[in-house]
């Protein structure tokens, strides 16, 4: 998260494959205006409900959607958010579908992607991948 706390403060952020919503609140720790948080099970979004009120996150910051976060992310159009931030299950193919979503719709002015390291993701102008043991962080920006 350190690599974007510039691009953070005032920013709309997406949090797709939301979880526990550490990604989305760790934005908003940071200085993000808002975050949407999409994730499709019941019992994440429990966890994620009860973390968005310990966190002090106001309704109006934080956003839960119910939703498959492939068919979410499908729905989108260019530039609805600032920061995308996607944290796919590993070894699904997940991060490459959604890479290939954002190249085409360009919902966002970054997408980040936490995956598997040597996972495949396609490769984009402008895109940078950093590896930290056997995770890494794919960046893809809307604009080369």
């Amino acid at each position: 998260m350190s690599a974007l706390q510039t691009q953070l403060p005032g920013a709309s952020v997406l949090d797709l494959f939301a979880g526990s919503g550490a990604l989305g609140l760790e934005a908003l720790s940071r200085g993000a205006a808002r975050a949407t948080f999409v994730e499709r099970s019941g019992a994440a979004i429990r966890v994620l409900r009860s973390n968005i009120e310990r966190a002090g996150a106001t309704a109006e910051e934080a956003i839960v959607v119910r939703a498959d976060a492939i068919a979410f992310a499908r729905t989108l159009g260019p530039g609805d958010y600032d920061i995308a931030l996607a944290d796919p299950p590993y070894g699904s193919g997940l991060a490459a579908t959604i890479a290939a979503i954002f190249a085409e719709k360009r919902f966002a002015k970054w997408l980040w992607i936490e995956h598997r390291a040597g996972e495949p993701v396609p490769e984009y102008p402008g895109a940078r991948t950093r590896r930290y043991g056997d995770t890494a962080l794919t960046s893809i920006p809307a604009k080369p």
